[in-house]
């Protein structure tokens, strides 16, 4: 409250300025009849200041657009918030998917390089040991440094398309672009919304028909990564996803990597938010490389029934 109280002063100082405010939402300014200016507001959690600079004619009321500039950011609240502006950037998400084709989705850290253990880990399980060759799809990575690039190179060598998501800004990212260092242009999508971005790494893997061999496969990451990985979990807790043509969910516990997650879920278990064996039945753990393409063979049947494709329902693995 104290922070909020100590930005409305400011707000009140910059009106004293000769720059009427009519309001403040959130992180929208509402302004009118305002003299060119430059003002510094404290950020509410007190760690750094941010600039604004406002332009606008003296004697002209301001227009319903308001734009920011926010150091070296443009911002331009009326297309940010506009639902219209969304939906156009999930509409290219699918149609992206519908000219690639569905596959698997890798989720995964963007700050394992190249020399970590599980980046080259999960090359091989996109390469040699070949979940797109197995499941002969396209592979689909939110396009970003650490694992999604190990599983996009790892597809790439492996001769099968592949296709992404990428944002602006990931975390631990090598760079603030919004082109790919090697990816051609017509392969992915950088998007401006999380929310679109979400949308297609979902449609990605959401099976139209017997025909199609999908599959979600979560690899050691941080907070992106878990929130991704229990988004698509709560939608196939709720049969959003796989509710006639299941969707395998693979969760790659290299090193026992999510040990104390499974431990916390135990937990919760115990406490009595999730039902005993309820995640479990969501999802297959796997250790290795290996475990992960057994899984999918037999998930889909292709050890006895070479290139028919028959969607199983998930057994418990945890």
């Amino acid at each position: 409250m104290k922070e909020n109280r100590d930005f409305h002063i400011q707000a009140t100082r910059f009106w004293k300025m000769g720059s009427p405010m009519v309001g403040s939402l959130g992180s929208h300014l509402f302004v009118r009849n305002f003299h060119d200016a430059a003002i510094k507001l404290p950020s509410l959690n007190r760690r750094e200041a941010f600039s604004f600079k406002f332009k606008s004619s003296k004697c002209k009321p301001c227009s319903r657009r308001v734009s920011l500039c926010c150091k070296s950011e443009f911002i331009d609240f009326e297309e940010r918030t506009s639902p219209i502006e969304i939906r156009k950037e999930i509409e290219k998400c699918y149609e992206l998917i519908k000219r690639l084709g569905r596959g698997v989705v890798y989720l995964g850290s963007s700050r394992m390089g190249p020399d970590h253990p599980h980046y080259l880990q999960t090359l091989e399980l996109g390469k040699e040991a070949s979940v797109a060759k197995l499941l002969d799809c396209t592979s689909w990575t939110g396009a970003g440094p650490g694992l999604m690039d190990a599983a996009t190179k790892g597809a790439m060598q492996a001769g099968k398309p592949v296709g992404g998501f990428k944002i602006a800004k990931e975390a631990g990212e090598w760079t603030a672009s919004n082109f790919h260092p090697y990816l051609p242009s017509e392969t992915y999508l950088t998007c401006r919304f999380f929310s679109a971005r979400k949308h297609g790494l979902v449609d990605a893997v959401v099976r139209n028909s017997c025909a199609d061999r999908t599959a979600v496969v979560a690899l050691p990451g941080g907070i992106g990564t878990l929130d991704e990985m229990f988004e698509i979990l709560a939608l196939i807790q709720l049969e959003r996803i796989g509710s006639e043509l299941p969707v395998p969910f693979l969760v790659m516990n290299y090193d026992s990597f999510y040990g104390k997650l499974f431990n916390f879920l135990d937990d919760c278990e115990h406490w009595g938010t999730v039902s005993k064996g309820e995640v479990g039945s969501l999802w297959k753990i796997c250790s290795n490389n290996m475990e992960a393409l057994a899984y999918l063979e037999d998930f889909y049947s292709l050890a006895s029934r070479g290139e028919e494709s028959h969607g199983t329902k998930l057994t418990t693995a945890h």
